[in-house]
């Protein structure tokens, strides 16, 4: 259970007393905390971003199962539904992390989370196109604060290295909830007539019931940080937060509205954004009309909800197999470019070829290689922002402002049954990733070289750390991941 605020003086007390032992634990005790935090806090927060995408993405399932034809979503109607959802979405995300750093974590995100399955709930009231525009801009909003929250969450319980392959098991469960979505709304869809309501308002509204419910549960057994983890011993807690100092070479923790505009001003935050954005458009475009590709390729809707499972559990796979390794090899670069190569691929496929079975082959690479590289961007973006408060806020910026591209993915899939709009889009925006991430891992690199001959000339060493405590990465000290 998580210990509440007044906790916090106590933990604090405790984990200074318990540091003479906490020094003598050696590196399997320390993979042993590190599993013990894994089981108390991943399966939590990858549940909750599972409910999340379910209940953002079910929009593109209740297309197919009949809210096109019942609410009259011709011409742009249903790109403007899916767009609008964003602008709310992403303006959110800033302000959210802000309030995050002030609350604790096991207030503010479960509220959140109450507040949208409430939304989604409802939902299955809708009975106009300008009903359901209203509702998928309270979802937007209500949604804003949780993936930015959790991956700056996860950011205060590991370090720089470990934290690539957990932000890939939190967001993996983005692409089950897309396989599931699909197996999902095969089932609801047949409670048609049930109540009164149509199948794909059944799908809303059981969803956002399960979304509550989890909701009023995470108040509960939400952990709020290492220093008052119950779940660790005194001496455990007190090596976990000495790990964690280190890692951030004990920069400031305490919040103070200059580290806000350290992380707005620098230049490397707009960097990472062009690179994470650069691989939303398509990550969203096969949340969004993924159903819709596989139906356009001569499957029935139902049929074309159970071919939507594949793409994704493949995309599963692959989003943990590429942060395992980037954390092996401590680089985050290199995974980016290979990872939306891979997806560059894919669409090519299908943008090239006509038969159906070479076009799914298409979908599944670029969802193969479309979803891993968003959990290791926000690992690098997470890494490269110095101290608690610029880490984050750089954080919600990136994915906040990186969301808006979830406005263009709605509205790219427009000539069926080919989308060579779409898909040649989607094309561009994985090579701006790839040359993006490229750039950064020359400038990084080139400001390593830069901070060690400052340290040789200046004889700066460790010893004077406190002296830079507040300049965030721009400390001489702070060397960023490649």
């Amino acid at each position: 259970m998580p210990q509440s605020s007044s906790d916090d003086l106590k933990a604090s007390i405790e984990i200074a007393n318990s540091a003479k032992d906490a020094a003598h634990l050696g590196p399997g005790e320390y993979v042993k905390i590190l599993r013990k935090v894994d089981w108390h806090i991943l399966p939590l927060v990858s549940l909750l971003y599972l409910l999340s995408f379910l209940d953002r993405s079910n929009v593109a399932n209740a297309k197919v199962a009949g809210m096109a034809t019942d609410l009259n979503l011709v011409g742009l109607k249903y790109n403007t539904a899916a767009a609008i959802f964003f602008i709310p979405y992403c303006l959110g995300q800033i302000p959210s992390n802000v309030v995050l750093k002030v609350f604790r974590p096991s207030i503010w995100i479960p509220t959140i989370m109450v507040a949208w399955g409430v939304v989604m709930t409802l939902m299955c009231l809708v009975k106009t196109y300008q009903g359901l525009l209203v509702a998928r801009v309270f979802l937007g909003l209500a949604e804003s604060g949780l993936f930015p929250g959790v991956t700056y969450y996860l950011s205060l319980w590991y370090p720089r290295a470990e934290r690539a392959k957990r932000i890939a098991i939190f967001f993996s469960a983005a692409t089950v909830a897309g396989a599931f979505g699909g197996i999902l709304a095969y089932a609801i869809e047949k409670m048609e007539g049930v109540g009164g309501l149509h199948g794909w308002q059944w799908i809303f509204c059981l969803e956002g019931i399960v979304t509550v419910l989890i909701a009023f549960a995470g108040f509960f057994v939400m952990y709020d940080y290492p220093n008052t983890a119950s779940f660790l011993t005194e001496t455990e807690r007190s090596y976990l937060v000495n790990v964690l100092r280190a890692d951030s070479q004990h920069l400031a923790t305490h919040f103070d509205f200059r580290f806000v505009l350290q992380a707005l001003k620098d230049y490397k935050t707009y960097m990472q954004f062009g690179i994470y954005i650069g691989i939303l458009v398509p990550g969203y475009a096969l949340t969004l009309f993924m159903p819709t590709i596989i139906n356009e390729l001569g499957f029935s809707a139902a049929n074309a909800q159970l071919l939507s499972v594949p793409p994704f559990v493949a995309g599963c796979i692959s989003t943990i197999l590429f942060g395992i390794h980037s954390d092996m090899n401590k680089r985050r670069g290199p995974y980016v470019v290979a990872a939306a190569f891979i997806s560059l691929v894919g669409y090519i496929v299908l943008y090239t070829q006509t038969k159906a079975g070479a076009s799914y082959v298409g979908a599944v690479l670029a969802a193969i290689g479309a979803f891993p590289p968003i959990p290791i961007i926000l690992a690098w973006a997470s890494a490269n922002a110095g101290g608690d408060v610029k880490r984050g806020v750089a954080l919600a910026a990136v994915i906040g402002f990186g969301n808006l591209g979830g406005i263009c993915s709605a509205f790219i899939y427009l000539d069926p049954p080919r989308f060579h709009i779409g898909h040649g889009t989607n094309m561009g925006w994985l090579g701006l990733s790839i040359l993006m991430s490229s750039f950064a891992m020359w400038d990084y690199s080139r400001i390593n070289k830069e901070k060690e001959r400052t340290c040789l000339e200046h004889g700066i060493t460790e010893d004077r750390r406190e002296e830079f405590r507040d300049f965030g990465d721009k400390s001489p000290l702070f060397r960023y991941m490649l």
